[in-house]
């Protein structure tokens, strides 16, 4: 998807959401030794992407095509929330072991 892609809702950018785009994050893996290309990045996030949705509509009974569920996963929306309850359960976790 070229950057910039407008889907329903948003664009769908990595860097949108505040994280890395996906060169960012190919290049910081090859860095640290792990050959990688953008291409490859995105096919990766939005594979973790699609397994959170499935898992996530499996527990609330929504029975969706696997489409369905791909389009779920390229939400920016989506993407989005996942990565406040990322950030919120890592900011919870920090002040656990400050305690």
């Amino acid at each position: 998807m070229p950057k910039g892609h407008k889907v329903e809702g948003g664009y769908a950018t990595v860097g949108d959401l505040g994280g890395l785009d996906y060169r960012r994050i190919a290049e910081k893996m090859t860095e640290d030794g792990k050959r990688m290309n953008h291409a490859t990045a995105r096919n990766i996030f939005l594979r973790a992407m699609q397994k959170i949705a499935k898992r996530t509509c499996r527990q609330i009974d929504a029975n969706l095509s696997d489409d369905d569920i791909t389009r779920i996963a390229k939400h920016p929306t989506f993407q989005g929330a996942i990565q406040e309850i990322m950030h919120d359960d890592l900011k919870k976790g920090q002040k656990n072991l400050q305690e």
